[in-house]
């Protein structure tokens, strides 16, 4: 019995010319030749096999990324922070001259502005000229108290004297040769010399009050001295204040908010300066990538607007507390409206490679990658089955 994929084929006997009509002779038959159905080329068999083969080898080369990724941190929501501050003066005053130009670049001390000085000129002469008026009043109360212990002396050395001319007077008026009116004058004498002295020794009392407790002080120690100095301290500051210099390296901006002429006022500023070498990144990732990530793991650093070019930094510090907790109206999870959102996390990163590479500007887009050097590692249940089998049996 033939296959399936074979068939005979009949073959038709030829008649011969001298055979009857009537009659017909079989003719043997020819064997049946096998017809094979069209096979997949030997090319087509190796890639079906050879797709056979990298399909367990995709799950396992899957597996392993995953196991030993994860530990490098990416996220896209970072910018370049500088520090930043508005140029102010804490003296009011109109202000004289701008010198500077907007996105200038500036270095510290240079100045930035001026505010007329007249006014403050002449409250320094003012300050100076009670500075010396004071000094003269010390002078004064000096020599007061001086005189006032000339005073004491002179009543003290009056005193006896009039005693024993008082007890003198006391002897001849009881035996009645002198008037009583000698012995009065005598007491009276005695009593307003005592009198003096006790004026005397409270005016140099308060003298000495108003010159500190002590007469023998050096003038600059004096409190009325030391006040009077202050002032001029103050007028001298304010003198200096109204020429406003820049605090660090950076840039100027918003000049053109300033001209001259214009009233500037406390805590009102001119301008902004930003720093040009002091920056950072401010990242924010998700809560539930601070796993693995501590201070001073290593960062690397791209910029939107300098595609190629990478700077390197490290992780300098983590907030406390999620970008949420500091907004002017905090979720208020205790409502019945809550839903949980993954929180973002502040991390400032410092970048240690600026030297010899594009300017930095504050508010530019980066991204960047922490490398937190641990890898994902096996799942939970599969650690915690693996652990299972590996543990003695009690």
């Amino acid at each position: 019995m033939t296959s399936n994929a074979t068939r005979l084929q009949p073959v038709e006997a030829e008649r011969s010319p001298s055979t009857p009509s009537g009659s017909q002779q079989a003719q043997p038959q020819a064997p049946a030749q096998p017809v094979q159905d069209s096979a997949l080329p030997p090319s087509r068999q190796r890639v079906r096999l050879g797709l056979f083969l990298l399909l367990p080898a995709v799950l396992a080369g899957s597996a392993w990324l995953y196991v030993t990724g994860g530990q490098v941190i990416s996220t896209d929501n970072a910018y370049i922070q500088a520090d930043r501050v508005g140029v102010s003066t804490d003296v009011a005053g109109i202000v004289e001259s701008v010198e500077v130009t907007d996105n200038q670049s500036v270095t510290k001390g240079q100045v930035l502005f001026r505010l007329r000085p007249e006014p403050f000129e002449i409250a320094l002469q003012s300050a100076k000229a009670q500075l010396a008026d004071v000094r003269n009043q010390i002078m004064n109360l000096k020599a007061s108290y001086a005189q006032a212990q000339a005073e004491i002396a002179q009543a003290q050395a009056e005193i006896p004297y009039y005693q024993k001319n008082l007890a003198r007077l006391e002897q001849l008026v009881s035996v009645s040769a002198v008037s009583k009116t000698l012995y009065d004058d005598a007491h009276h004498n005695l009593e307003t010399t005592q009198q003096k002295v006790a004026v005397a020794k409270a005016q140099a009392q308060t003298i000495l009050a108003q010159l500190g407790g002590r007469i023998d002080s050096p003038l600059e120690l004096q409190p009325a001295y030391l006040q009077a100095q202050a002032r001029i301290d103050e007028a001298a500051r304010n003198l200096k204040n109204a020429t406003v210099t820049a605090p660090f390296d950076g840039i100027v901006t918003n000049v053109d908010s300033l001209s001259p002429g214009a009233y500037l006022q406390p805590p009102q500023s001119g301008f902004s300066l930003v720093a040009s070498d002091r920056l950072w990144v401010a990242a924010s990732p998700k809560e539930t990538e601070l796993t693995h990530m501590q201070e001073g793991q290593p960062v690397t650093i791209t910029v939107d607007s300098y595609p190629g070019v990478i700077w390197h930094g490290r992780v300098e510090s983590i907030s406390p507390a999620s970008g949420s907790s500091f907004a002017l109206l905090p979720a208020q999870n205790t409502t019945g409206n809550w839903v949980k959102v993954v929180q973002r996390i502040p991390v400032r990163i410092h970048i240690d490679d600026t030297a010899g590479k594009p300017p930095l500007r504050h508010g530019m887009s980066v991204e960047a990658d922490i490398d937190t050097g641990r890898s994902r590692g096996l799942p939970e249940f599969m650690a915690n089955a693996l652990a299972t089998k590996s543990s003695p049996h009690e």
